[in-house]
């Protein structure tokens, strides 16, 4: 059975994206695919590399509450990364490794969550063309984002996550939720811990990320780290997510 790298942690929200962005040029040198599963600490806001920021988030609020917001490489809409109930994936692979349609792409990539939500006992669905469902409500929103030979593909899965603030801090726009028949973004999107109905841990979700990756991909997940040059270019890339003329490109 073929080996992937599995790497755990914490980050900020410049340090997490400088490390996916890292992972990814790493790959088109050589290095093996990757899953990465981690949790923004502190909270933080992502947008997607397409959106317009005063137009994806409260800024005024995030603001008030000490809340980072970061332009992502990937595109895809804004998300509350909540440190006390959410976890991020990235899984930078190949691209021979990926199905040449971007839906069908997404629905292979997004296929180890769908199956950790499964082994813990809900019924998740991939929905076109990139979010994963639990009886009708989102659970996990996915981006990609592609370079020479390598895809990026990184998402969430909301545990225990605060969708109150999650309201109060995104900006989603009317039509979007009214075509999913909500009247607001915690109408529209649900939490493990709220499905089954009891608090789930971090270390839950960790797992069945993990076992859900390996029984999808049909590999086995190795824990490592990053190696040194892999550090040293997500440390050059930090600055990247810090600035202004990066943040608020659009």
């Amino acid at each position: 059975m073929a080996e992937w790298r599995l790497i755990l942690g914490r980050c900020p929200a410049d340090l997490c994206m400088a490390i996916d962005e890292a992972l990814m040029y790493s790959r088109a040198m050589g290095a093996p695919n990757t899953v990465r599963l981690y949790v923004f600490d502190p909270t933080a806001v992502t947008i997607g590399y397409f959106q317009r920021i005063r137009d994806s988030v409260d800024l005024v609020e995030a603001g008030r509450l000490g809340i980072n917001v970061v332009r992502r490489i990937s595109g895809g809409g804004s998300v509350l990364h909540d440190a006390r109930g959410e976890v991020t994936y990235s899984v930078v692979v190949g691209e021979e490794d990926v199905p040449r349609d971007v839906e069908d792409s997404f629905r292979h990539l997004s296929g180890g969550v769908v199956e950790a939500l499964r082994l813990m006992g809900l019924p998740a669905e991939f929905v076109p063309v990139n979010d994963i469902v639990v009886k009708g409500k989102k659970i996990s929103g996915n981006a990609q984002a592609r370079r020479p030979g390598v895809v990026l593909q990184h998402g969430t899965l909301l545990y225990d996550a605060d969708l109150e603030l999650m309201a109060r801090i995104l900006k989603a726009p009317k039509a979007k939720l009214e075509t999913h028949g909500a009247a607001s973004i915690a109408e529209r999107v649900t939490t493990v811990s709220r499905e089954l109905g009891r608090p789930v841990t971090v270390g839950e979700v960790v797992e069945a990320l993990r076992r859900g990756f390996e029984k999808h991909f049909g590999v086995t997940l190795v824990e490592g780290q990053l190696t040194p040059l892999e550090y040293s270019l997500a440390s050059s890339l930090r600055w990247k997510y810090r600035s202004n003329e990066w943040n608020y490109l659009r």
